[in-house]
């Protein structure tokens, strides 16, 4: 527990502190946000405010992670690793996607190719990589069967669960990616997602089949170092939030979003509770479905729109919602669903026993 403790407390402090320093240096090198034109006109006073700032959220993270393990010395664990991986190399396809924005001056970075190519990247590679790393038990970080609560009993061919990698991957990432359009709202949500891991790998950990055998133990590889980095991704988000909350004094960007959508994912993969992550995230993915209805319901009616404008934050905006009051309603909507997601993940531990 120490561990954990420790992790979420220095990538609160890291990030907290950090983060100013990030702000001054990008406002020096004129790093701010564009705006599109056909957005809310609200959001053109945010013009220039510095972005890439998701930066500082994955250095605290990876930080308190490794503090975590200087404090407790003991082995990082590959599922560990595998999530960190995540986050930092989708941190990276994020930061060229933003660092394009800057340097060509446009509102769209990386083309869609280029960055669904480097997602594809990522999220392949890690895919392949859960499925090695075998412990002395054998097990190894991922396994190839579809998770809800707990392993269904569809279990896919190891090339079949890359693709099924990748599909959560991208899906979460892009999700994220569609909820960050307003300040602090999809910081907020992680915290809670996050928050929400950080208690279930706790209780896997406790409840471990390796350390505590019986009716509704848990199989998960490695949920202790889990926990671990789930608080450090916690705190992180939580420090970055003092800064990011409105007025925003800086974004977390691409960089940020699809790092955190990503380590998501890995959590959802690592502690075998993939499709939980749906009622965990209902946020993201309402927020999603919003911009998948849009599209679709312009095609069908044939240039009709469904919402004033998606992703769905923004239509509430165009109705004349006060930014803030938007994000503190979804924010409750999100805690709302990470609350249904761990009272799900408690209510099925009960009546396996």
């Amino acid at each position: 527990m120490i561990s954990i403790l420790t992790a979420g407390l220095v990538a609160v402090v890291v990030s907290i502190l950090g983060t100013p320093v990030a702000i001054r240096v990008l406002v020096r090198r004129g790093y701010g946000q564009l705006i599109r034109d056909d957005g809310p006109t609200s959001h053109h006073t945010k013009r220039g405010t510095p972005t890439m700032g998701g930066a500082v959220i994955i250095i605290a993270a990876v930080v308190g992670y490794v503090v975590a393990h200087i404090v407790r010395p003991s082995a990082p664990s590959a599922s560990g690793l595998l999530v960190l991986f995540l986050l930092v190399g989708l941190g990276l396809v994020g930061f060229l996607d933003d660092y394009i924005k800057i340097a060509k001056q446009r509102s769209l970075g990386l083309r869609s190719r280029a960055k669904m190519a480097g997602q594809i990247a990522v999220a392949v590679a890690f895919g392949v990589m859960a499925l090695n790393f075998p412990n002395e038990q054998g097990s190894t970080p991922g396994y190839e069967a579809i998770s809800f609560l707990r392993d269904t009993p569809v279990v896919l061919p190891a090339a079949a669960f890359v693709v099924w990698a990748l599909l959560m991957v991208s899906g979460t990432s892009n999700a994220v990616n569609l909820t960050d359009g307003l300040d602090g709202l999809a910081t907020g949500a992680s915290v809670m997602v996050f928050g929400a891991y950080t208690l279930i790998s706790i209780w896997q950990f406790n409840q471990s089949c390796a350390v505590s055998p019986g009716p509704g133990c848990y199989e998960v590889r490695d949920p202790h170092d889990l926990a671990v980095v789930a608080a450090a991704l916690m705190g992180a988000c939580f420090g970055f939030l003092w800064w990011n909350a409105a007025p925003a004094k800086i974004f977390m960007g691409d960089t940020g979003s699809l790092a955190l959508g990503g380590a998501l994912a890995g959590l959802a993969i690592m502690s075998r509770t993939e499709l939980l992550l749906v009622v965990l995230g209902g946020l993201f993915a309402i927020i999603t479905l919003s911009v998948i209805l849009q599209v679709g319901w312009f095609k069908l009616t044939g240039g009709k729109r469904l919402f004033r404008m998606a992703p769905l934050q923004h239509h509430f905006e165009l109705k004349g919602w006060a930014e803030v009051t938007i994000v503190i309603r979804f924010w409750i909507i999100a805690g709302l669903f990470v609350m249904a997601g761990v009272g799900l993940f408690y209510a099925e531990w009960v009546t396996a026993l």
